[in-house]
């Protein structure tokens, strides 16, 4: 077995709730895309580890595999946007409120879906470990889109990848979602009509924003975030984004994503 191994796999559910610590107008808001935080609970569920249980301190998932190097993208989206709709719910239960009754309105995620990457150490026993069970379609625990209601599931086999650092030698795209520092646009190819194909060519469609959490102030217990952008813009050779990896999958395509 290879020391590393970049893998994937496609998360999909019918619904997701990946809850926003900010309160709006008495609606509980949703991150569009899977961050970091969220994703690293799902793997946990599937190698067995434990969630929250002690007050004050981090879940022992997020302790063993918060150096854990992953890459996200959005799977039948909407120019990066998934269908979002909002449910209420009432809670008469006497402990839900002072009155005995709690109102909550929240927004929902429509049949979201994401691949994730994952760069594993495979001499690191959880790692391992994970990597096993995804190749199986196996989990512990019933891996979810941010609610126990919300119920995900694996879609398809894992694809292993060749993989090796980016540097920009001409135009590039990237196909993942990736931490943006300033301005995107000024790094975007202008579109023209190319002659040789008697086309339009770097015409990109969108280009979709969204400040995610990459992890967890462990003195403050709140969320460390970045600015994120995810576009089928080309690219300038100049363009300064870290951290990016070329990859080779078994049928040979060939696409450029970020690790985080």
């Amino acid at each position: 077995m290879a020391k590393e191994a970049l893998i994937s796999f496609d998360l999909k559910a019918d619904f997701g709730f990946l809850k926003k610590p900010d309160y709006n107008d008495g609606i509980l808001l949703s991150y569009n895309m899977l961050h970091k935080p969220a994703l690293l609970g799902i793997l946990g569920a599937i190698t067995g580890m434990a969630g929250y249980s002690i007050p004050g301190e981090l879940p022992e998932y997020y302790t063993r595999l918060s150096s854990l190097a992953v890459g996200i993208a959005p799977l039948n989206h909407e120019k990066g946007i998934f269908q979002k709709t909002t449910v209420k719910y009432t809670n008469t239960a006497g402990y839900a409120n002072d009155d005995g009754t709690l109102l909550i309105e929240e927004t929902m995620l429509v049949k979201p879906g994401y691949r994730c990457y994952l760069l594993l150490d495979l001499e690191h026993e959880e790692q391992a470990t994970l990597y096993m069970n995804l190749k199986n379609n196996q989990a512990v625990y019933i891996p979810y889109m941010g609610k126990n209601e919300y119920q995900a599931w694996l879609d398809g086999p894992v694809t292993e990848y060749n993989c090796k650092r980016y540097v920009a030698e001409g135009e590039f795209s990237i196909d993942s979602l990736f931490i943006k520092d300033g301005s995107i646009r000024n790094r975007k190819v202008n579109a023209g009509f190319s002659f040789a194909s008697r086309s339009m060519m770097n015409k990109g469609a969108f280009c979709y924003f969204e400040r995610l959490p990459v992890g967890f102030d462990e003195r403050l217990r709140q969320y460390n975030y970045c600015d994120f952008a995810f576009t089928d813009w080309v690219l300038k050779p100049d363009s300064v984004i870290e951290d990016l990896y070329e990859i080779t999958d078994p049928g040979g395509i060939k696409s450029i994503i970020q690790l985080f």
